[in-house]
């Protein structure tokens, strides 16, 4: 029987575009649909390529957690007809990717519920549409009545409209309105005409997850051109990325607090998120990390001054992390703003498609870090920590456990590498870098990729997964390049939470997720 897909065994993985089994679309259809309806498995990206002058050729990745695999599949459709029945009917969390095609490439799902733009790129197939012609889902019952915050926000964050349909103080219904800055990002990926070009870029596709976003596009460039990073390097990276999720989770902690009047708890927090950025800053020039993760190698190799100042500032931080965390989850003018709201259940986190954080609040196991792990994660086994309530109490609880958690394997890894600097003899082997004719550790720019390739690189950010797809033309160079940042499915988590809560319930939960609104606005 001849093979309908692509079966990946490793994060990050690459593969020859002509080796993927094209198959018709009712075929597609039944099995991903078959697919993903077992709760191990969710979509990471769906996208078409053109396919000469008269097709799209559409790619379509499904990880299986279970597994620990990735399933791509393939099917195309005429441009001309452009016509296809929607899945979201069956799967909703396909909606998102199913409403971008039709917005940036004209594509018609029919049978799809809520086929509504998403981003308004400047490019968009109907540039007829445009944001003041939303069509905001609406009631004409005289006992409901609107509410619209933004898309100007009172707090310095980025632009997003959410729009409460409320019976009195009550929520029926939040529609979330985003895409006002639409970047290109993607676009300026391929039409990058250098390497070190794209590596800046991926700093700035969401600025709170540089390490993050950067990470998985370094691993995809070294994929692409059989780089493999050596262990000293992935044992740094994985570093970066817990003193980043440590920093992102004290300071939701802090917003937590600001939003129950707990000034005590937010103020703390906040010198400790500090603490920690300025530690990273310490390391490699920036707090967010900008500049520290490149393709090839690292302008920033751990040494003992910076692994010994990374645990003298975590000690610190654990400390008082621990003794504000311990007055919070004790105080019950706390617990009783955080416990029982924002509820999101098993099923509707698996319905819409939440991952990371968002979705092991509520039952659902998926982090990248142990379902499709990647560099030192290989090597480090990960357990994650999963709540089942799905509520902003959950999510306060899920930052306390995956600090501690992040703590702890930081020390794990610093110390191996403290050895292995201490000890280069006993190590040598182990660590290119103390041979006498190491290899230069500098990032290599100039990576030469596989042609007509396509490589998918997945990590697990602070937020949760993000998925990074390039696909390379008979030259080696890219010519399509695909996001997903952990907000594209989890915003939808926050519409679901404040629904039946009070009004005055949104801030809260809206912080419990923190969603990145650039994140999304690609």
């Amino acid at each position: 029987m001849k093979e309908s897909s692509i079966i990946l065994n490793q994060n990050p993985a690459v593969f020859r575009l002509s080796d993927l089994p094209m198959i018709d679309y009712v075929q597609f259809w039944q099995e991903v649909s078959a697919m993903m309806k077992n709760e191990n498995n969710h979509i990471v990206a769906y996208f078409p390529l053109p396919d000469g002058a008269d097709k799209w050729r559409f790619i379509c990745a499904v990880a299986d957690d279970a597994n620990k695999n990735i399933q791509v599949f393939s099917h195309e459709c005429s441009r001309d007809v452009s016509k296809l029945e929607s899945l979201t009917p069956e799967i909703n969390a396909m909606h998102i990717f199913e409403r971008e095609m039709h917005e940036n490439n004209g594509i018609d799902f029919p049978g799809h519920p809520w086929l509504k733009p998403v981003r308004w790129p400047h490019n968009r197939y109907d540039q007829s549409s445009c944001m003041n012609t939303y069509p905001f889902f609406s009631s004409d019952s005289i006992e409901l009545h609107q509410v619209g915050v933004g898309p100007v926000h009172a707090g310095i964050i980025e632009p997003g409209h959410f729009r409460f349909i409320c019976n009195g103080e009550k929520v029926y219904h939040l529609e979330i309105h985003l895409g006002y800055q639409h970047r290109g990002v993607e676009d300026l990926f391929v039409s990058a005409d250098s390497n070190i070009k794209r590596a800046v870029l991926s700093d700035s596709i969401a600025g709170d997850t540089a390490v993050g976003h950067s990470l998985c596009h370094a691993q995809l460039m070294e994929e692409l051109a059989g780089n493999v990073p050596d262990e000293m390097l992935q044992m740094e990276r994985a570093i970066a990325l817990e003193l980043e999720r440590i920093a992102f989770h004290i300071g939701d902690t802090s917003a937590l607090c600001a939003d129950i009047a707990y000034q005590l708890g937010q103020v703390v927090c906040e010198s400790l998120r500090t603490v920690v950025i300025n530690t990273t800053q310490y390391w490699c020039g920036n707090r967010l990390g900008k500049g520290f993760i490149r393709a090839g190698g690292t302008h920033y190799p751990m040494t003992k001054e910076v692994a010994n100042e990374i645990l003298k500032n975590l000690q610190y931080v654990e400390n008082r992390y621990s003794e504000m965390a311990a007055h919070l989850f004790s105080m019950p003018g706390a617990l009783s703003r955080f416990d029982g709201i924002g509820v999101v259940s098993k099923e509707q986190g698996l319905r819409a498609g939440l991952t990371g954080m968002a979705a092991r609040m509520c039952g659902i196991p998926r982090d990248v870090r142990t379902t499709h792990p990647f560099q030192a994660y290989k090597k480090y086994k990960y357990k994650p920590e999963i709540f089942t309530s799905g509520d902003v109490l959950a999510r306060a609880l899920m930052r306390r456990c995956e600090i501690s958690k992040s703590i702890e394997l930081i020390r794990t890894i610093v110390g191996e590498i403290l050895s292995r600097i201490t000890n280069p003899r006993q190590n040598k082997s182990k660590n290119p870098r103390q041979n006498d004719d190491a290899k230069n550790t500098a990032p290599n720019y100039n990576l030469a990729l596989a042609a007509d390739s396509v490589c998918i690189s997945m990590t697990e950010g602070w937020r949760g997964e993000i998925v990074h797809v390039a696909v390379t033309d008979n030259k080696g160079a890219i010519s399509k390049y695909k996001i997903t940042d952990p907000s594209l499915h989890n915003w939808t988590g926050l519409a679901l939470a404040v629904r039946n809560q009070e009004i005055s319930d949104f801030p809260v939960c809206n912080k419990s997720f923190n969603l990145s609104y650039c994140g999304y606005d690609l």
